[in-house]
């Protein structure tokens, strides 16, 4: 796993510290129903997303896989508060800054933001489709992106590089 500043190498306390900061996240993703916000991606983005949704692991960070509301091959989760996984997601602006913080993990490169209450959002770069993941307080708070290693591999078998 290597962490990147897109020029500039950075330590994972330094990813830590952004999870504290508030900005956006799960929250946003999440109706107060305790819906998942499901992504409405193109059909051929969508036919890389149902490759995906075929290929993810039955566990992540040793949380077993469980359908969200609403059922869709778009999105995903792992334990209780879920670690929530949706495709097809627009590009997220955060790429449009140089000087966003990353992370490599297993040939698959991740924007990381701050999310809402502690929570940290991560989205595949430099891929045909966008693939997001929230962290929630629980698991950001230990600095741990083992999450993205074990989903980093079904990622790379199908979604190809841009």
């Amino acid at each position: 796993m290597t962490l990147y500043h897109r020029v500039v190498l950075i330590n994972v306390s330094a990813v830590a510290c952004l999870a504290a900061a508030a900005a956006y996240g799960f929250a946003e993703s999440a109706g107060s129903d305790g819906t998942i916000a499901v992504p409405v991606p193109d059909a051929r983005t969508a036919g890389y997303c149902r490759a995906l949704h075929d290929a993810l692991p039955q566990q992540v960070a040793g949380l077993s896989r469980h359908d969200l509301r609403p059922r869709s091959e778009l999105i995903t989760g792992w334990g209780d508060p879920a670690i929530v996984l949706r495709c097809g997601v627009p590009r997220p602006a955060v790429d449009n800054n140089p000087n966003a913080v990353g992370v490599e993990v297993d040939g698959v490169s991740w924007s990381v933001e701050p999310g809402s209450t502690g929570s940290r959002l991560l989205t595949t770069t430099l891929r045909q489709a966008y693939v997001e993941v929230t962290l929630p307080k629980k698991y950001a708070d230990a600095g741990d992106l083992g999450p993205l290693t074990d989903l980093a591999g079904a990622v790379k078998q199908t979604i190809p590089d841009l």
